[in-house]
Parts: C-alpha cells; sequence; structure tokens
C-alpha cells in the first residue's frame, strides 16, 4: 500500500517522550538526572496494531479518550525518520548534551503486515548515519518461518534483537495475548523466534522481555527466566502497570516485595551467580529462599544495587543503555527498575521491600 501523504513508517518513527527529550524535540527534565541511555523509536502505521493484547496501550481493540492515547503510559509523538538521523548525524561537538547521553537505539515493531521490511529499512538507514549500536524488538508473528527476517536484520546492522514474551506462562499468553481476546500470538512461535535469534546473533545478544503481575506466580516467572537462559537469551523484566482503556486497566501492578524477588532472581540466573534448583518456593509459587543467604550471595549492598536496575541492551561499552526512565512508575521515591545506580537510601528502601507483601 502506499503510504505517500501518509505519516507511516518507515518514512516515519514514533519516539518515547523520553526519547524526544534527549533529542531536543521535547522539552522537560529528568528526575534525579535519569536521562535515558537508549533511543527508543516504535514503528507507526495509519491502521494500527493488528494485535490485541490484553495490557497494551497499542491494543487493537483498546477503548480511551483522545488523550489517553499512551504507550506505556506517555505520548509517544510521530517524527520524520530524517529528522531524527539529522539530529543524531551531528558531529559530536555540535550535539546537544543530552544527545552525548545516548549510547543506543532500539526500533520496536508492531505487528502490521509491512513492520518486517520497514523495519529492516529503518535499521539500514539508523546504521549508516550514526555509530550508535542499533537493536530491534521484533514481533515474531509476522516474521517468515526459519530466521530469514534475523539474518536480513543483523546484515542490516542491527547487533541485538529482543522478543517481548510478557507472560509467563502458555495459559497467561493465551488467554492475554492469544486466541481468548482475538489476537494473533502464540507462545510457541514466540520460543521459536527466541531460538532462531540466537542462531543468528549468538548467545547474550538476544533478549526476552518479560512482565512481571499478569497472573503468574513467582515460581513461573522464575522458570520463564530459566528458559530463556537455557536458549542463551537473557530476561529483561517489566513490572506490570495498567494502561486506561485496556482490558487490564483495572488490575493493580504487582506488589514491591514480589517484583523485587524476582528482580534478585533474574539477576542471579542472568548472571550465572546461581541455578533454578537452588531456589526455595512455598505452596503459592513465592520465593522464600535463594539456596543461600543474600548477603552471602551478593554482599551487605547488594551488588552496589544493581539487581534493581532497569535491565536492558547495553551500549558499546558494556554498560545498559536501554535504562528506560521510569517505565513502571512516575518519578518518586518508590521506584522499582532504577534508572540509575540506587544510592544507600535507595538500598535501605529496597532491603524493606523484599520480603514485605
Amino acid at each position: 500500500m502506499d503510504n505517500i501523504g501518509r505519516q507511516e513508517s518507515p518514512d516515519y518513527v514514533q519516539t518515547s517522550l523520553a526519547g524526544a527529550m534527549a533529542l531536543g524535540l521535547e522539552p522537560g527534565s529528568f528526575y534525579r538526572n535519569a536521562y535515558p541511555g537508549s533511543l527508543n523509536l516504535l514503528m507507526t502505521y495509519q491502521d494500527g496494531c493488528r494485535a490485541n493484547c490484553s495490557y497494551c496501550g497499542l491494543a487493537r481493540e483498546r477503548w480511551a479518550e483522545p488523550d489517553e492515547h499512551t504507550f506505556i503510559r506517555v505520548k509517544w509523538p510521530v517524527y520524520e525518520l530524517a529528522d531524527i538521523i539529522g539530529i543524531l548525524a551531528r558531529p559530536p561537538q555540535a550535539a546537544a548534551a543530552k544527545v552525548q547521553k545516548l549510547g543506543r537505539i532500539c526500533i520496536s515493531m508492531i505487528t502490521h503486515p509491512r513492520a518486517a521490511a520497514d523495519c529492516i529499512d529503518i535499521v539500514r538507514q539508523l546504521s549508516a548515519a550514526s555509530p550508535l549500536p542499533v537493536s530491534v524488538l521484533a514481533s515474531p508473528t509476522i516474521l517468515p518461518a526459519g530466521g530469514a527476517f534475523f539474518q536480513a536484520v543483523k546484515a542490516a546492522g542491527a547487533d541485538r534483537v529482543g522478543i517481548a514474551v510478557d507472560a509467563a506462562t502458555a495459559a497467561l499468553f493465551a488467554g492475554l495475548r492469544g486466541p481468548a481476546v482475538g489476537g494473533p500470538h502464540r507462545w510457541e512461535t514466540y520460543w521459536e523466534a527466541v531460538e532462531q535469534a540466537v542462531k543468528v546473533f549468538g548467545s547474550g545478544h538476544v533478549s526476552v522481555h518479560l512482565i512481571v503481575g499478569l497472573g503468574e506466580t513467582e515460581q513461573a516467572m522464575v522458570q520463564a527466566i530459566d528458559r530463556a537462559n537455557q536458549y542463551g537469551a537473557q530476561a529483561h523484566l517489566f513490572s506490570f502497570c495498567p494502561e486506561p482503556g485496556s482490558r487490564l486497566g483495572g488490575r493493580k501492578p504487582p506488589a514491591y516485595g514480589q517484583y523485587r524477588r524476582i528482580q534478585l532472581a533474574a539477576y542471579l540466573l542472568n548472571n550465572r551467580h546461581s541455578t533454578i534448583d537452588a531456589f526455595a518456593f512455598n505452596g503459592h509459587g513465592k520465593i522464600v529462599g535463594y539456596g543461600s543467604r543474600l548477603q552471602e550471595l551478593l554482599g551487605d549492598d547488594l551488588a552496589a544495587g544493581e539487581p534493581f536496575r532497569t535491565s536492558g541492551c547495553p551500549n558499546r561499552e558494556g554498560c545498559v543503555a536501554c535504562n528506560r526512565p521510569y517505565g513502571n512508575e512516575r518519578p518518586g521515591p518508590d521506584l522499582r527498575n532504577y534508572p540509575f545506580s540506587p544510592d544507600s537510601s535507595d538500598i535501605d528502601i529496597i532491603k524493606g521491600q523484599i520480603w514485605d507483601e
């Protein structure tokens, strides 16, 4: 379909509000100077996403007032890709300070029949114009079989890929993303894509996104994290936060204790500091132990708070770039994912939350 005159990908993309602020396209400041380290771009089409995920702001059947058309609870303004490239291509001495803090570009696909080919085009343009590494959050449902997309997007310049499995179990996936809500996604398709992506990009260069608080037990979430690791992928965590007008718009976020325990489990498993067999769960699937005291595993400062920082793709120096400032909550003292290194007062708060409900 001809997209002349339409603000659609590949010529146009949306960017997170934080990303637009970092580019100097939107005004604003960042709580505790938590500048975004990754420019998150979202592909866009006039007829929208074909999926219908119960918790998503892009869902096909989401109802919302015009001023509530958000994704991850913030607006994603549309910009011409050429304008973004023009900003990114400026020499370092001419770039704004916030732009200089960017360490990665991430392109998120939506479930649309044109998205696979258009994503490869966008990756090629950005890789040619900017020295920043480029990653892709892929939508497996629309990809050709056999891993050809992953080979093509790597050849275009991407160095990493993410797969948003989101739900921890097959039953939850089907009930929130699949047939039960009229959605096209299938659990097996997503995990097959993880396996294909690892074959192309290599172990440690693929991530699996998981959302805590969709109705799973802590044990089920730990098993999903372990499964991602078994494929050679890293698990990146998100805390559920309701989108107005979505099917789960009335659900509450998970308790801080639940999220903290899963964060600890993900840190220990992703970094091979422990195994799932060492963990202990009660009869309700709640984590009640990690095999050793946390001080023995992480030290009194809980590994300087690293388990509770946002987990995401790194910059070229190996530090987390995709810190997604306040993607899980409003700015304030009780953060779920810290977009910076927690200080001693933050760690005291975290310690009080781990076993608290």
